[in-house]
């Protein structure tokens, strides 16, 4: 699982919900125009991920989740509000794509990408980041929450 790409499991969880909602069965979409605020969460979702994006950057830092090693402890900027930016930035982006599509199912997509980023990449990434920065990342885990 770890294989695939994060970004990719958000775009094949809105495709795969997207599908699914093509059924009868799942076919309910919301009663009002979800569409403006739709397109503003994701807008807002890819900014937030460009900006830790960016950090990582600026840290000259592996960008991959499953890199062997990281260069450095990123616990600034917004990894000061939470642990995992990106992670959260697919979260809401899977929303703001389920309101753009106006498909009540899609919001399945945010719930799995959630569970997919809790339980299968960030353990692998906070042990990986606990071997190599020690008390400096248990302290930064003791100070910032995992999501929000």
């Amino acid at each position: 699982m770890r294989n695939v790409p994060p970004p990719l499991w958000a775009l094949l969880l809105l495709a795969a919900t997207w599908s699914l909602s093509l059924l009868p069965e799942f076919g309910w979409t919301f009663p009002v125009n979800t569409r403006p605020a739709g397109l503003i969460v994701i807008v807002l979702a890819l900014g937030f991920m460009g900006c830790a994006i960016a950090q990582f950057r600026l840290a000259n830092t592996q960008l991959l989740p499953n890199s062997p090693t990281n260069n450095s402890l990123v616990t600034g900027g917004l990894f000061a509000l939470t642990r995992n930016p990106m992670y959260l930035g697919m979260v809401v982006f899977c929303i703001g794509g389920a309101l753009w599509m106006g498909r009540a199912v899609m919001l399945a997509a945010p719930v799995v990408m959630f569970a997919v980023a809790n339980w299968v990449f960030i353990p692998f990434e906070e042990a990986k980041m606990r071997r190599q920065f020690g008390e400096a990342f248990d302290g930064y885990c003791r100070r910032v929450r995992r999501w929000v």
